[in-house]
């Protein structure tokens, strides 16, 4: 694929990444915190096994699988995406922290095309999953708890809502954001879609790997979703307002 063959200039893919950090950052002022609580969990979860293997779930420009490399060195991590300019900037950018892939998890069958060689010892996702309804959601994890050996751990960090109206209006007044005066989401693509050395990626993009907007799951769908998969036990580690940290246990 053409964001595989072609890497971006590492100055070039540096600047747009720092950029999508920070816009992130407009949205979930707790973000870099969240990071370290993941790696908390995979670093209790995953003490004594020797190079495990993680898959990061909506890995985007690989912002999580940098961090988690940082956390665990010894560690093999996948990232998997549909979006092939962010793909573009997470090898780019992150060469050795992972090895990025290119599949669609609105699909059947995504993770065949991963090439695991063995089974996972844990999945991670961060402000991913909520571009994916409940039913595409079940799949998702089901095809996850499939590949991940017993005892293995998935942690995903996003905004997971109340279903109690009053309860998830309290939680999203709760929630840390940071308030103007930074580039947002739709500016950044706004400007990438102006810069010329994104050109190619951009039209390689607008063929098929848009986003689907927030389908506010609540917490307790995604622990229903996850039980049913064959994820046995499934609780929050930490919460500020209605960003959630979410463990599951295969």
């Amino acid at each position: 694929m053409a964001a595989d063959a072609t890497p971006l200039r590492p100055e070039l893919a540096e600047a747009w990444l720092r950029r999508w950090d920070a816009q992130q950052e407009q949205y979930v002022a707790d973000r870099e915190r969240r990071f370290t609580v993941i790696g908390d969990v995979l670093g209790h979860s995953l003490s004594g096994r020797d190079r495990p293997l993680v898959l990061d779930l909506g890995c985007g420009p690989g912002s999580l699988s940098a961090r988690v490399i940082r956390r665990l060195p010894s560690a093999q991590i996948v990232g998997v995406d549909n979006d092939p300019l962010l793909l573009a900037l997470a090898r780019s950018v992150h060469p050795r922290a992972a090895r990025f892939v290119e599949a669609d998890l609105r699909l059947p069958g995504w993770s065949a095309l991963l090439g695991l060689d063995r089974e996972l010892d844990a999945a991670v996702s961060s402000t991913a999953l909520h571009y994916l309804p409940p039913q595409t959601l079940a799949e998702v994890y089901r095809e996850l708890a499939g590949r991940m050996r017993p005892g293995g751990v998935f942690v995903n960090a996003d905004n997971l809502y109340d279903e109690q109206p009053a309860i998830a209006a309290v939680a999203a007044a709760l929630r840390r954001t940071r308030v103007g005066g930074g580039e947002d989401w739709t500016s950044w693509w706004r400007a990438a879609a102006a810069e010329p050395a994104l050109a190619g990626l951009m039209a390689e993009r607008e063929e098929g790997a848009a986003g689907g907007g927030d389908h506010r799951v609540s917490a307790s769908v995604h622990g229903a979703l996850l039980r049913r998969a064959g994820f046995g036990q499934v609780g929050p580690v930490w919460q500020a307002g209605d960003d959630v940290v979410l463990v599951a246990v295969r």
